[in-house]
């Protein structure tokens, strides 16, 4: 069935800029911009495949891409948080080094493949017309994902952590001023962006495609940064960006498919000049409602004693 095939690849599509913006919208929530996401990302792809590859093991290749991940994260909190180094310069830095790095890596493993991540089947259940595929027939990332947005949800607004946290990111001064950890809270809260970041990249060549190419993340790291703008910095509106991102991007495959006689070029462009227009419009709706980004978001905090 069209339908559920398009559903099923808009899921795929949406699932790793999932992953990837509910980490970076921790990060940001604790008052940290970090733009090396698209560096951590294919760290993680690169490092994900290579640990797949090896061990023939799915689950190995996600931890290699979490660690990979962490540790581009320790990398950009070391020098942001530690020596109070410039936040956008150094993720930018950090992007360079992550594409160049997982070039380097991952040069031995172009043109390998790898069986992709199993998919769940439950009897009778993922039989079910349409819904069954959907609901009872992704892989372990699909639900993850879920899982996560969930655990950021509570996390945020049922947890005294989660106020603590969006206190840093509001007002680093006035909590240190009542004895919070600030610079240890953000160096939690990076290694934990570090580590989606890296299981979103790792997702591309463990699920999405089982093979690994330098440059795969094609700029989705830029797209998990555009929809936490997008989102108001909100896990639940976090979901219905990614979703609808994923589904700019694969319905503009599935235009080219149509022979519609669109220039491939201009479609290929479509999710980057969506992210664009809403990055403009939200800008423009901010300039009169007010933003709703963590005051002290890119702030550099040292403390006074």
């Amino acid at each position: 069935m069209i339908v559920e095939a398009i559903i099923l690849s808009v899921i795929a599509a949406s699932t790793p800029l999932l992953i990837a913006a509910a980490g970076e919208l921790i990060v940001e929530r604790s008052g940290v911009l970090n733009l090396g996401v698209e560096g951590m990302m294919i760290m993680g792809a690169a490092c994900g495949f290579a640990g797949a590859y090896f061990s023939g093991s799915t689950i190995a290749g996600a931890l290699c891409g979490i660690a990979a991940g962490t540790a581009m994260a320790f990398v950009f909190a070391a020098l942001t948080l530690g020596l109070a180094v410039n936040q956008v310069a150094t993720g930018l830095a950090l992007t360079i080094l992550g594409v160049g790095l997982s070039g380097l890596i991952g040069a031995a493993y172009v043109g390998q493949g790898i069986t992709p991540a199993p998919h769940l089947y439950i009897p009778l259940l993922t039989d079910l017309p349409l819904i069954g595929r959907i609901l009872f027939g992704q892989d372990a990332f699909v639900y993850v994902s879920a899982a996560l947005i969930g655990g950021i949800w509570w996390f945020l607004y049922r947890t005294r952590a989660g106020l603590i946290l969006r206190a840093v990111g509001d007002n680093h001064a006035s909590a240190h001023a009542l004895g919070y950890p600030v610079l240890r809270i953000r160096l939690c809260a990076v290694l934990f962006g570090g580590a989606c970041a890296g299981l979103a990249g790792a997702y591309l060549p463990l699920a999405y495609t089982p093979f690994f190419i330098p440059g795969m993340t094609a700029g989705r790291g830029w797209i998990a940064l555009a929809l936490v703008v997008f989102s108001s910095w909100r896990p639940i509106r976090l979901v219905g960006g990614a979703y609808l991102f994923g589904a700019v991007s694969i319905l503009q495959l599935h235009a080219q498919a149509l022979g519609l006689g669109i220039p491939s070029q201009l479609m290929s462009s479509l999710p980057y000049l969506a992210t664009v227009i809403v990055l403009v419009l939200i800008s423009r709706t901010r300039a009169t409602a007010g933003s709703a980004a963590p005051a002290s978001l890119g702030m550099v905090f040292v403390p006074d004693r």
